[in-house]
């Protein structure tokens, strides 16, 4: 839930007028470069945060205990006589703030750094020796359960029962191959030692490069911003400090657009190799670039090469691209063992699943059309670059053109972004009036407004969400639901994500992306709220007809978290709601009706609610009862996969006017194959498309356009 509206400081300093001053440092040496991010950002949080907390002793206690969680959440690395020794900084972190020296950070990064290397000790002796799989014990995988080891000897024993559950799924995985195979002519069994000696090697391997990203990637800065983000989350969990790296990956996300080499990497053992090479790209005009070929070394231009070797691809992919027509230098592996230092130019690449997309569903009854809308995108720096309102816009002329006799925006997973987007997008389908209301943190009111009366397209629309449609995409489905301009199908509620961020540079070199050279904060300024009056914060957006999500059960909506911002509300706005409204009562009554007759959903809500509770119990590491838990797991997951897919394929089919763009490349194809297959078997769009043709049957809802 992390897509979310950017402005640049220079708008916001000139329309908003925030200036923030940093903390006086408490001597008088210069800042170090933590110390200026920790002050600078303290500052944002008390002067410009919609609803800052006091950053006093309680908030420190609060940053304290939550920091060391972060670092250590499975708690096998740091002991209990470490947290008592930093006990006596708990209530000094406010302090450090607000300009005192460091201490906490240093203290503490010190003792972690030296427990890594102990841990590393204490799994490379345990992982040589066979485990026994015979012994009745159990891990306790949920972490909130335990506290700190006690002492050297708990922590040794939480690494070998980890090790040994790590160990017995392999040997679980290895022992049904191994039963599968057995019929086959050239098939030779393994012993019970060998497959466990095995799976201890898999293992192996695994923690291998686990520890060394923790002592080689993990390094001192990540874990400095570590401490920064749980000091921001503290404030709310949508303020969040990005380093540089990965703030141009969050806009590179917002936009849809990315400057690469435009290779697809993947990771295998401890290499990364290239997947496949899209023609045209960069790196398929440096005619050196193959698939295959791995990619040992990474440099910005002239500058010393950076080993990659144990990285994953998302550590790869970050210092693979960057700004545009500046080099990167990939130190490549042939197939062949040979080496080469190849120069390549980034230029700009397109995330096609970004962008809005649309398919013809046949109901049997009516063509329908259907328009994915992954985010609510925009490229901020380029006014002419892709918005997501014009891009729906573009769908719904070609939608219409097909002549369908209804449309279903599909927003499901949309975790938000733009709002003057969100804003002109509901005006495609709203003659005018407005669409969000907003509340800064002085209290002011104030609304953005569709003024535009032309509307694009006035007949039957309902807008499919579920538990991760998040920020903007819950304030279109509610001023679609508020106008009574469509119906809202999908979870029982939406993610509930109802506040506004913006981003602020830290440190110089600030770009109009909000980036400084020491990074950015994401600053919660604003809340924002549907057209009548209440807030979207925590209660989300209810579907006019619900369909249980299988996120249901797993507590990852907005008001799971602690530090999330209250629910309340304001004065509505005036508003005219639509003429030809749908009768939602009526499309719920036949909903129901063809629910209680296939209770899928009903399935689906008590399969997921048992797999949840899962997640809460302890597992046997006696091999017996380790066969029966996964048994079960494997049962009620397979149930859930099942019941999310239809047994008879929905009609599906993209626009003859697409088909071209499609095949035009091998990659393209097969990704937006795997779209069309998905909705074919898709359960929740089949509902939605019933619910479809029951407005549509509604008088004065056969629009034709």
């Amino acid at each position: 839930m992390r897509k979310r509206h950017i402005l640049s400081l220079a708008f916001l300093s000139g329309v908003i007028g925030i200036v923030f001053i940093s903390a006086v440092p408490l001597n008088d040496d210069p800042p170090s470069k933590n110390e200026t991010i920790l002050r600078t950002v303290g500052a944002m949080l008390e002067q410009g945060h919609y609803s800052p907390k006091k950053i006093d002793d309680t908030f420190s206690k609060e940053i304290f205990a939550e920091y060391l969680n972060r670092i250590d959440p499975s708690k096998r690395i740091l002991l209990e006589k470490d947290i008592n020794k930093l006990r006596k900084y708990e209530t000094q972190i406010d302090d450090e703030i607000h300009g005192a020296s460091l201490n906490f950070f240093k203290v503490s990064d010190e003792i972690y750094v030296n427990r890594i290397a102990e841990a590393e000790e204490i799994y490379k002796q345990i992982i040589d020796k066979p485990f026994d799989f015979s012994k009745d014990e159990s891990i306790e995988l949920d972490s909130d359960k335990l506290a700190f080891a006690a002492n050297e000897a708990e922590r040794k024993d939480r690494w070998r029962k980890y090790l040994k559950w790590q160990t017995l799924e392999r040997y679980s995985e290895l022992q049904d191959l191994q039963e599968k195979n057995k019929a086959k002519a050239d098939f030779v069994a393994k012993t019970d030692a060998a497959l466990e000696q095995e799976a201890r090697q898999k293992v192996k391997k695994v923690m291998d490069k686990y520890f060394d990203r923790l002592k080689n990637k993990f390094d001192e800065n990540q874990r400095f911003a570590m401490l920064v983000n749980t000091i921001t989350n503290e404030m709310d969990p949508h303020t969040d400090f990005f380093p540089p790296v990965d703030k141009r990956a969050f806009d590179e996300r917002l936009s849809g657009r990315y400057f690469g080499i435009g290779a697809l990497l993947m990771q295998e053992d401890d290499k990364i190799k290239i997947r496949s090479v899209t023609a045209g790209s960069p790196a398929w005009k440096s005619g050196e670039i193959q698939a295959n070929d791995v990619i040992l070394k990474v440099a910005q231009g002239a500058a010393e090469p950076e080993d990659i070797t144990g990285y994953t691809t998302d550590d790869a992919v970050k210092i693979i691209r960057g700004a545009e027509g500046t080099e990167v230098r990939l130190t490549i592996q042939k197939p062949d063992g040979s080496q080469k230092v190849v120069p390549i130019i980034r230029a700009e690449l397109k995330l096609d699943e970004t962008f809005a997309r649309s398919a013809i569903v046949n109901s049997g009854k009516h063509k329908i059309g259907l328009i994915d809308l992954p985010a609510f995108y925009a490229d901020f720096q380029r006014p002419q670059a892709a918005r997501c309102a014009k891009d729906v816009a573009k769908e719904v002329e070609k939608l219409k053109a097909e002549g369908v006799d209804g449309i279903i925006l599909d927003i499901r997973d949309n975790g938000g972004g733009s709002l003057q987007e969100v804003v002109n997008m509901v005006g495609l389908f709203i003659k005018t009036g407005p669409v969000v209301l907003i509340r800064d943190r002085a209290g002011r009111p104030s609304q953005m407004s569709d003024n535009d009366p032309s509307v694009l397209y006035d007949g039957p629309l309902v807008v499919l969400v579920n538990e991760r449609s998040a920020s903007a995409s819950e304030i279109f489905a509610s001023a679609i639901q508020d106008y009574k301009r469509g119906v809202v199908v999908g979870s029982s509620s939406t993610y509930g994500k109802g506040t506004v961020q913006r981003a602020f540079p830290v440190g110089g070199g600030g770009t109009g992306s909000g980036a400084g050279d020491l990074g950015a904060v994401h600053l919660t300024l604003q809340k924002y709220y549907r057209i009548n009056g209440g807030a979207t914060q925590l209660k989300g957006v209810e579907s006019d007809i619900v369909l249980t999500g299988v996120y249901e059960a797993y507590k990852m909506r907005e008001k799971d978290s602690p530090n999330a911002l209250a629910w309340d509300e304001m004065p509505q706005a005036s508003y005219q709601t639509w003429q030809a409204a749908p009768d939602v009562s009526l499309l719920q009554q036949k909903s129901k009706e063809r629910l209680a007759a296939n209770n899928v959903f009903k399935q689906i809500e008590d399969n997921t609610n048992i797999l949840a509770d899962n997640r809460k119990t302890s597992r046997s590491l006696e091999w017996q009862k380790y066969k029966v838990q996964l048994k079960e797991i494997k049962d009620v997951s397979g149930k859930v996969r099942d019941l999310t897919k239809l047994k008879d394929n929905l009609t599906v089919n993209n626009l003859a006017s697409d088909l071209t763009v499609i095949n035009s490349d091998s990659l393209k194809k097969d990704r937006n194959d795997f779209w069309i297959k998905y909705l074919k078997q898709d359960v929740y769009l089949n509902e939605t498309i019933h619910v479809m043709d029951d407005m549509i049957q509604q008088k004065g809802m056969a629009v034709k356009n």
